[in-house]
């Protein structure tokens, strides 16, 4: 997709003619993929952006490579650049798997973070999944996101019985997408659970689900 959107030119007559070959070249010869982050406001699993593009651009890489070196062409490594504690213009660049594990360190699996979204009521739960899914985005795209982070968002927010119940009933749509999706990472190989936490994953999700139906102990008659 990224390649068949970006993969035009503008040539003498002026007008946009697709380069398909010409953006493959380029492509083959990029060694990294690189993103500035200059907002505390925003972080690679913040919004979809990111992923979208970044992750787009070193997925369209590694295809590009693979004409030459083959299918088990390398990825483009991705470099964040956090410039946003560094007034002086220093800041500081991590590996894209540091910056991940960074932020769901410093605010999915941060108590004073998760609590500020809950005050929110639905709207922060949603925020709550938008992370989930723009994690499991950069893995769909890069590869580059660890194990253990889908272990830990799972043991905090679908594991933890009142935690689920308080998710579910401030935004049931939403709790029952971060089950989803994080049966869903692990569908993909993202990561590999114990048994025993897939089965309690999946029954969590059952509950939530059944959330969504109206099915739950206290529902209304």
């Amino acid at each position: 997709t990224y390649s068949r959107r970006k993969g035009f030119a503008y040539g003498r007559a002026g007008r946009p003619v697709q380069q398909a070959r010409l953006l493959q070249s380029v492509l083959g010869g990029v060694e990294l993929a690189y993103q500035n982050l200059d907002s505390v406001e925003l972080g690679v699993t913040t919004v979809d952006t990111y992923f979208d593009t970044l992750g787009g651009i070193s997925r369209a890489i590694q295809r590009a490579r693979s004409v030459e070196q083959g299918a088990d062409a390398p990825m483009a490594p991705v470099y964040i650049g956090d410039q946003t504690r560094d007034s002086h213009g220093g800041g500081t660049v991590r590996t894209l798997t540091d910056q991940v594990a960074l932020e769901t360190r410093t605010r999915m699996l941060n108590p004073k973070w998760t609590e500020g979204m809950l005050k929110h009521g639905y709207e922060g739960v949603r925020q709550i999944e938008v992370h989930v899914t723009n994690t499991m985005g950069w893995s769909a795209t890069t590869g580059q996101v660890q194990p253990w982070v889908y272990e830990q968002l799972t043991q905090a927010f679908m594991l933890d019985p009142e935690m689920r119940e308080r998710l579910a009933r401030l935004n049931p749509t939403a709790s029952a997408r971060v089950a989803s999706r994080l049966i869903e990472a692990s569908e993909r190989q993202f990561w590999k659970p114990a048994p025993e936490v897939l089965k309690a994953l999946r029954q969590a999700s059952d509950e939530l689900e059944d959330r969504l139906e109206g099915v739950f102990e206290g529902a209304p008659a």
